[in-house]
Parts: structure tokens; sequence; C-alpha cells
């Protein structure tokens, strides 16, 4: 197994990890809050289980469908992230349509979209240059 693939299958566990974080016990605050910081919703969990899945199986498939899984998958990710940045709210899971922009302390922006702009960044660096 390349590494390319060994990275993509990396991803589908930690979207899976993510996608069951909201049904772990203590790991979400009395208001809902994942590790005090964002809400985790039903079309969240969803799209991080869809994108695991995806990533398994890219992984599982070949070199060149991991290499495509994580371009495409990081350009996407790392997008949101980025327009989370700019209005409090990404496009993969709908809310920027559902709700508008949001405005939110630019720290918080941060805290809540890093997750997105590193997997996404990361991922798509790896495939470009696999």
């Amino acid at each position: 197994m390349t590494l390319t693939r060994k990275i993509a299958f990396a991803y589908a566990l930690i979207l899976a990890a993510v996608a069951a974080l909201n049904y772990v016990p203590g790991l979400t605050d009395a208001q809902g809050l994942a590790f005090g910081i964002f809400a985790l919703d039903i079309y969240d969990d969803g799209l991080h289980l869809a994108s695991a899945l995806l990533a398994l199986s890219a992984a599982l498939w070949s070199h060149r469908s991991a290499k495509w899984f994580l371009i495409l998958f990081g350009a996407a990710y790392l997008a949101d992230g980025l327009l989370g940045l700019a209005t409090g709210v990404g496009y993969l899971d709908l809310a920027i349509c559902t709700t508008g922009p949001i405005d939110l302390p630019f720290g918080f922006k941060i805290l809540a979209n890093t997750p997105h702009i590193g997997l996404g960044g990361f991922a798509l660096l790896t495939g470009a240059r696999s």
C-alpha cells in the first residue's frame, strides 16, 4: 500500500471519529458543543461520515483514487474552512445558505475552522504531491 493510500485511510479513521463525537458521552458540554467550541449537527455528522466512506473506498481502491480523493476533499474542506473564517459559516453543511453569515469573534472563527483548514490543506498538498 502506497503512502498516499495510507494517508487516505488515516483520513477515513479521523473523519469517522469526528462523525462519532456527538455520540460519545463526555465529549460535548451541556449546550451540545464539542470540546466547548463548535456544535455538530446531523448534517455535519452525515458529511463527515460520507467523507470517511469516500476516503476508505479510495484508500482501498487504488493509489490514483486515493490521490484524487485527497485533492478533491482537500480543496473542498480547505475552501469551507476559509469561508468559515470570512463569514462565520461554511458551505459543506449548507449553513451559508440556511443561516447566512454570522458575526462571531475572530478567535472563535479560528478555533472552529482550523480543523477544516488543516485537514483540507494537508490533504490537498499531499494529493498534489503524490
